[in-house]
């Protein structure tokens, strides 16, 4: 029988602490959510690898390290409501959940979004909301965020997503540039995002996410 306790204590102890993940909340809550149950029945036996996990039709769950990174640098505290793009089967938004007061996840496969509620509710992690829709919409309805994490690369963020921010507000974003991908973590002032480096990473364009280009003759 595996023992996935002990795998969940490896990965934090080798994939989380040693990237600079200092936040006590951070490091608990990678602890403590099974992370296996949040991944495709076949996939149970890597759940804890290094790796970027492929969950189908170009779509991933991020490596511990990486996710890791991107949550600790949005600082989210107890009465945040956070905005999860790209949810997959939840275990983003059920690690986000134990140091938020709430979060809304969005995936835009409707039988993985069924599936990410139904493993949340067996985890009992009752504070998280999931919905079916386009992620580049996000869910402007359930808004204004004060932090959103974006799950997958992008070439860029959407206005949409943007004005979901609340002033004050931090996002974290995995921007592909060439074959290079850079986290950016930005902080929204006065109508305008603010970002910076934060760390390198990789994983697939989100559908939505590409940049704009202009026409040319």
């Amino acid at each position: 029988m595996t023992d996935f306790a002990a795998r969940r204590t490896t990965m934090v102890d080798t994939q989380v602490r040693p990237n600079d993940v200092t936040k006590f909340p951070v490091i608990e809550a990678m602890l403590t959510i099974p992370r296996e149950d949040f991944v495709p029945a076949s996939r149970r036996a890597v759940a804890y690898s290094g790796e970027n996990l492929p969950l189908g039709d170009q779509r991933i769950m991020l490596e511990p390290r990486t996710l890791a990174k991107m949550v600790d640098a949005l600082d989210i505290q107890s009465g945040d409501l956070v905005l999860d793009l790209a949810c997959g089967f939840g275990y983003s938004a059920a690690v986000i959940a134990r140091m938020a007061e709430a979060v809304v996840a969005i995936e835009d496969d409707e039988e993985m979004a069924t599936e990410a509620q139904a493993r949340l509710a067996d985890a009992a992690v009752f504070n998280v909301a999931v919905l079916a829709g386009e992620l580049a919409e996000g869910n402007a309805k359930q808004g204004p965020y004060d932090a959103i994490l974006i799950e997958g690369a992008v070439e860029e963020v959407p206005p949409a997503i943007i004005e979901q921010l609340k002033d004050g507000g931090r996002i974290a974003a995995l921007f592909m540039e060439g074959s290079l991908g850079v986290v950016r973590i930005g902080h929204r002032f006065k109508g305008r995002v603010n970002w910076r480096y934060a760390f390198h990473a990789h994983a697939p364009l989100l559908k939505g996410f590409e940049r704009q280009r202009g026409f040319s003759l």
